[in-house]
């Protein structure tokens, strides 16, 4: 169950934390992987593992918020490997700070990646998916519980994945009938670099106190762990989810049930 052969995933921040653990999955379960990030260098040691562990991955770099560099890269997708079955988008970038903490530069950027950058890729990606034969594919947005739940001292970053989760329902709803589903996840806190970079960059001095404030919003008490989430996504990439598009899967350690 739940394989992925000779399927071609296109994996967007694919070079560390939940990207990373999705594309090293998706490997193992058959998938060839063209790995995305922004630092080529990150992606490149994630390939080289996946290539020494017997998978096929090539890697990708891309500003997913860059449109011209989008319609490249899955351009480069339908001229290398014929087709995509299988897009993840999964890079996005954060921000602390309330309404009036928050600039509109700041605004604008984290909008322009983590929902700009999933509405480019998945256009994109759509075009290929509707142009090749056999037709049809699967997308996979990483949205977030912040999509759901006010989040303190985060407005754009919650704005933005609220706004992950309407794409995804919207494009779902415009192309059921043509073969692709489009879903969402929604993890709580995932203990990544991701969050380590953002506890240095915001909380410097005081990292231990804020991390462990981090596991406890959690009612099983720990952050989540990018394996848990790469599990999820490879559910609804596979064909046993053939039932499941305009979905959004909580994966939060119960934190939205309280």
């Amino acid at each position: 169950m739940f394989r992925l052969e000779k399927k071609i995933a296109f994996v967007t921040g694919a070079g560390s934390g939940i990207g990373e653990s999705i594309a090293r999955l998706f490997a193992q379960q058959g998938a060839h992987i063209v790995l995305a990030d922004l630092r080529e260098d990150a992606a490149q040691r994630v390939a080289g593992e996946i290539q020494e562990a017997g998978g096929s991955a090539r890697v990708q770099q891309l500003d997913v918020a860059e449109e011209s560099q989008v319609k490249a890269a899955i351009e480069q997708i339908a001229a290398r490997e014929g087709r995509l079955d299988i897009l993840v988008n999964n890079a996005g970038i954060s921000h602390v700070g309330s309404l009036l903490e928050t600039s509109f530069e700041d605004w604008e950027r984290v909008m322009r990646v983590n929902a700009g950058g999933v509405f480019l890729c998945a256009r994109e990606g759509v075009r290929q998916m509707l142009a090749q034969s056999p037709g049809g594919g699967v997308i996979i947005n990483m949205a977030s519980v912040a999509a759901m739940i006010g989040i303190e001292r985060r407005l754009p970053y919650c704005a933005s994945k609220g706004a992950v989760l309407a794409l995804t329902r919207s494009i779902a709803i415009d192309f059921v009938t043509q073969g692709i589903r489009c879903n969402a996840i929604c993890p709580g806190t995932v203990q990544t670099p991701f969050v380590e970079g953002y506890l240095a960059r915001n909380f410097a001095g005081h990292e231990d106190e804020v991390r462990q404030q981090l596991h406890a919003r959690q009612p099983v008490g720990r952050m989540g762990l990018p394996n848990e989430v790469a599990h999820a996504a490879l559910y609804l990439a596979s064909d046993e989810a053939a039932f499941v598009t305009g979905s959004a899967l909580v994966i939060d350690g119960g934190w939205t049930a309280k």
